[in-house]
């Protein structure tokens, strides 16, 4: 049976967001929790962009070291062969990219300007395919944006020329958000039988359906004899209204109705991890979670009615699908009252020590010299610039443990460098 993979894209489409942002000490940590949760791939970013290519680099390093492992680190650029040479020249060690262009009749006339027709697109796909595969690609996706809204017969024409070419899958881009389960499935599943190679999914919350067309979009590539590789965010942080919520696209496979058990997923996915990387998020983005985000927000597993109370009270089953201690909650959440040393870009290696100290316990690093212990608070207090905002004790605890790393991480370089 043909399988369902997850590629998470907060580090690409969720900083896209309008008015949000995170730092690379930010992504790197989002990779480290994807990867834990057993999460195929990560988006992490994108390889033509200069401001990146330390943080790309320090990530492909981590993977080298084996810290980010299984989980593959893909990047995202348009489907040029300039860009393609661009990706390879600033992060010659990436191995997995996507190649993004636009297919639909609206965007090729509107965004192009009339210059473009579709066999410049194919062409134009055609090239960046062989170009990353030239520069040592191991897997390519051809994007098609704006799929939802492009002609079938060209989106097959469009897949079966990536195919013969090199790519390794193909995808759908409901740019807009304006499919709905019904047709994305259709669509979908012909394209899956068409083209045979396997479809990604990436759909967009602008009409309220992003999980619900993610969902329905993977069912239409399994039954088109494809894998299905479904794009997610996390929290649905993405352009717009969003784009499809990670732990919400995992329950759904796992516990709704004729899909729990009927289809096979790539590896396990670690649903204990759902509060914790939820919650980074929510601190890393400045975006409160909503009480009724499915399994993570505050009401998820709140009950006031009182024939609801008694029920859960009773069984869980009753009113509850899965139990709140699955996604890792239920640890009481302490707030200090009293008093409390912080680290910041101001703070004192006294401070420092003893935060570190409070965080890590018996595995506490030792630090070798007063110089090392010195060193490190140095690139504590940049993190904490950088991010404008107390760092995270896994934030702290990754710098202490690479602090090379966390120095490429933190390290910009100007234009005319």
């Amino acid at each position: 049976m043909a399988k369902i993979y997850f590629i998470d894209v907060t580090n690409r489409d969720g900083v896209q967001t309008a008015k949000l942002g995170l730092s690379k000490l930010e992504k790197t940590l989002i990779n480290i929790y994807l990867n834990e949760m057993g999460v195929f791939q990560s988006e992490f970013g994108f390889p033509t962009t200069r401001h990146e290519s330390l943080y790309l680099q320090a990530n492909l390093e981590l993977a080298q070291m084996g810290v980010l492992q299984p989980i593959r680190l893909g990047g995202w650029i348009r489907a040029t062969a300039r860009d393609v040479e661009t990706a390879f020249n600033l992060a010659p060690d990436i191995r997995h990219l996507n190649l993004s262009i636009s297919t639909s009749a609206q965007m090729i006339s509107s965004k192009f300007r009339g210059r473009k027709q579709e066999d410049d697109i194919v062409k134009m796909m055609i090239e960046a395919v062989e170009a990353a595969k030239s520069h040592g690609a191991e897997t390519i996706g051809a994007n098609a944006e704006d799929a939802s809204r492009t002609d079938l017969s060209f989106l097959i024409k469009f897949g079966l020329a990536a195919r013969e070419h090199g790519a390794d899958r193909l995808r759908y881009c409901d740019t807009l958000g304006y499919d709905n389960p019904f047709t994305i499935y259709k669509t979908v599943k012909k394209l899956a039988e068409s083209v045979g190679m396997p479809i990604e999914l990436h759909c967009h919350n602008d009409l309220g359906m992003a999980v619900a067309n993610s969902i329905a979009g993977a069912k239409g590539a399994i039954d088109g004899g494809q894998d299905a590789y479904i794009n997610t965010t996390i929290n649905g942080i993405g352009e717009r209204a969003g784009n499809a919520d990670l732990l919400a696209v995992v329950l759904a496979v796992a516990k709704s109705k004729n899909l729990a058990g009927e289809y096979q997923l790539e590896r396990p996915i670690d649903l204990s991890q759902a509060w914790k990387i939820a919650n980074f998020a929510s601190y890393a983005f400045g975006v409160p979670i909503p009480v009724n985000q499915p399994g993570v927000g505050a009401n998820a597993f709140a009950h006031a009615s009182g024939i609801h109370a008694d029920g859960v009270l009773k069984d869980p089953s009753n009113y509850e699908l899965y139990g709140f201690s699955e996604l890792g909650r239920g640890e009481p959440e302490l707030v200090e009252t009293g008093r409390e040393i912080c680290t910041g870009q101001y703070s004192g290696i006294s401070g420092f020590r003893h935060v570190i100290n409070e965080i890590m316990g018996e595995a506490a690093v030792s630090f070798a010299s007063a110089d090392e212990a010195q060193e490190i608070l140095e690139l504590v207090r940049y993190a904490n610039v950088e991010a404008q905002k107390p760092l995270t004790g896994d934030e702290l605890v990754f710098i202490v443990k690479y602090p090379e790393i966390a120095k490429k991480l933190l390290t910009l370089r100007p234009l005319d460098y």
